[in-house]
């Protein structure tokens, strides 16, 4: 397929804003809101990451939403997961309804804590929030040299197959592996045609959605993302995307103690707190080999896969994860762009709680990675 263009007209005419200070202004929000300071820079850290692949869905444009939680009284700021150790592998992580990222972050980090002694560590998490982007789990266990398998489960968007109501989440499966030469394998996708998330940009923005992303409430295809919102999003591969929203919400939910089977809180629903189920597993990769020899295996797989002979109309074929790591290497130089609407809705976020504006940049933009 083409490359993802960055320099596209649909990009340079939106507003260009550092890695750096979209992070600066996510934290000083967050503060301002309730959020403790080394809490507030787990938590924007992560959405920034998102927008730095390209995953604006799951982006620093979902402050708003998380703000009016907070404000609605069913999402607590002020709480910090805690962790009790089940084995010397197993351990669990109870979010206190606090933010997804946090009780994530900790559950990863405990995983890769047990995995670097013991092999594997497997950490299940309960009582939790929506934490974004599931890439930036398995990055923190690649960052620590570790394989990883990343599940959660959400509110419901998708039928089961032969099923017209919302009852699954589009939940997420992620997992990656470390590699030598070449670009690591991060694999993060949805079970449904779309992520919801998509559906939610769409609207934030006044645009139409492909026709097979969604149903809308009488069980019609729409191009509306109102619409498709009022109906069910569609799996992908039809039973096939089912089962696997049904695996998310085995492993998250019911083995965590959190909601599942439908009962997971809306994030744009006020109503009660959400009380999403994670589940982390973090694997040492030199159990059954040295580390250069699977580092050297990772490489093959990636050089065979992206070098395999390409169908008509393809430039180039992409290891998993790699246009995002792309889009990446690209934002961190030149800018996130963000459409108007997004920045107004920041900015009224920053004047609630007495915050400079977000600082938007017109010229090129060092590259700040390691100052993240």
């Amino acid at each position: 397929m083409p490359a993802p263009n960055p320099n596209s007209n649909e990009q340079t005419q939106k507003v260009l804003v550092s890695a750096l200070d979209a992070k600066g202004f996510v934290e000083k929000v967050l503060v301002g809101n309730g959020v403790p300071q080394e809490n507030a820079s787990i938590v924007a850290k992560c959405l920034v990451e998102a927008d730095l692949r390209g995953v604006d869905t799951h982006g620093i444009n979902r402050i708003p939403s998380y703000m009016a939680r907070i404000r609605q009284g069913v999402l607590d700021p002020q709480a910090s997961p805690t962790l009790r150790k089940i084995t010397p592998v197993v351990a669990q992580v109870d979010g206190h309804n606090g933010f997804g990222f946090l009780a994530a972050h900790l559950g990863m980090s405990a995983a890769i804590n047990m995995a670097q002694e013991m092999g594997i560590g497997m950490v299940s998490v309960k009582h939790s929030n929506h934490f974004g982007m599931s890439a930036w789990v398995v990055q923190q266990a690649l960052d620590a040299g570790m394989m990883s398998l990343v599940f959660t489960n959400s509110s419901p968007a998708l039928p089961v197959w032969g099923g017209k109501a919302k009852l699954m989440g589009v939940s997420p499966i992620a997992c990656g592996a470390p590699a030598g030469k070449n670009k690591p394998l991060i694999l993060d996708m949805a079970p449904s045609v779309a992520a919801r998330g998509k559906i939610y940009k769409a609207l934030r923005r006044g645009e139409k959605i492909p026709k097979d992303w969604a149903l809308d409430a009488e069980g019609r295809p729409t191009d509306d993302p109102a619409s498709a919102l009022e109906g069910v999003m569609l799996p992908m591969g039809g039973p096939k995307g089912s089962a696997l929203a049904i695996m998310m919400d085995m492993f998250s939910g019911v083995l965590s103690g959190s909601a599942f089977a439908g009962h997971v809180t809306n994030p744009y629903d006020p109503s009660k707190p959400a009380d999403v189920g994670h589940f982390l597993v973090a694997i040492k990769p030199d159990l059954f080999m040295d580390l250069g020899a699977f580092k050297d295996r990772m490489d093959y797989l990636y050089k065979r896969v992206v070098e395999s002979d390409k169908m008509a109309g393809v430039d180039r074929i992409y290891f998993p994860g790699e246009i995002e790591q792309l889009m990446q290497e690209d934002r961190l130089k030149n800018g996130i762009p963000y459409v108007d609407a997004e920045i107004e809705a920041l900015n009224i976020e920053a004047q609630k709680v007495g915050v400079e504006s977000i600082k938007s940049r017109n010229g090129p933009i060092v590259n700040e990675k390691a100052r993240l």
